[in-house]
């Protein structure tokens, strides 16, 4: 039973469903919110977030449409097993097997951070399921770029255990990824899952995940989400916080030379967690778009 004051920031029902990887059979976690039969909007989180990131727009648009957003194995309310695969081609087949277990077409796509590449991952391979696109502050292709706070995270061996010990990545995310405080119980809502050694497994391999060169095992996955991006001709709405540490103006550009005729709305004053800071101004955003 969740405790009170969760249930008021996140009054959702849980939802699961088995899904396999390499043999091995986990707990994915999911919010299926509003009326069964009308149009899917799909939420994909990045890290070291969870579907509690995408609460105000589920209890938005859950008036009016379907809303289904997950937890990735090892995040949110999901299993957090410590020998799975954390790896970019394994969250993209766990979206999968919800989407195609729910049955969901027509769909409205919203990612975020890593979820851009694991959301376009999906959207690429199923393009016939996809009916629009919002981008928040997130990548979908390769680069050489990565910014020197979550590159230092990525130091071997000792970038996992100082996030995994003492929670350094979740936890300055809560104060780095805004720019607007964040209240008490927020901050606690988006550490809830993350509260011990095992349980921050998760936001320490997504980090190791990111793959800046040809030879690591993740990079031919989001090499192939890349080489398709063009292939996606729905409309596209870019949601973005300008002054985001991680995802700043170099993101935001690749975007635009990749979808040049997609509409753009810049919040100046918002951070990474640009829901969080910009608020009811990107939710009517996003009701415009939708």
């Amino acid at each position: 039973m969740k405790p009170a004051w969760l249930e008021e920031l996140y009054p959702f029902e849980s939802n699961f469903l088995t899904v396999e990887n390499d043999g091995s059979n986990n707990q994915l976690h999911f919010v299926d919110e509003g009326d069964k039969d009308a149009e899917p909007i799909l939420m994909v989180h990045g890290n070291p977030t969870w579907s509690f990131y995408y609460r105000d727009l589920i209890k938005e648009f859950s008036k009016t449409n379907r809303v289904v957003a997950p937890d990735h194995i090892g995040c949110g309310f999901s299993d957090k097993p410590q020998k799975f695969e954390y790896m970019l081609e394994n969250h993209i087949s766990n979206i999968e097997s919800l989407v195609s277990h729910l049955e969901l077409k027509n769909i409205t796509l919203v990612v975020h951070d890593w979820g851009g590449a694991i959301g376009f991952g999906l959207a690429t391979r199923h393009p016939e399921l996809i009916k629009k696109i919002v981008i928040l502050n997130t990548a979908a292709y390769t680069c050489d770029y990565i910014p020197p706070q979550i590159n230092i995270c990525r130091t071997p061996i000792l970038g996992e255990a100082v996030i995994r010990s003492f929670n350094a990545f979740a936890g300055p995310a809560t104060h780095m990824a805004v720019e607007k405080p964040l209240s008490k119980n927020v901050k606690k809502g988006y550490l809830l899952p993350y509260n011990n050694y095992k349980n921050r497994i998760a936001t320490a391999k997504f980090v190791t995940d990111i793959p800046m060169k040809a030879s690591h095992r993740s990079w031919k996955t989001l090499e192939n989400i890349e080489n398709k991006l063009s292939e996606l001709t729905c409309p596209k709405l870019v949601l973005w916080g300008r002054k985001d540490f991680c995802f700043n103006d170099y993101f935001l550009n690749r975007w635009k030379g990749i979808y040049p005729d997609a509409t753009y709305k810049v919040f100046e004053d918002a951070g990474h967690y640009v829901i969080e800071d910009a608020g009811k101004d990107l939710i009517n955003e996003m009701r415009s778009f939708i």
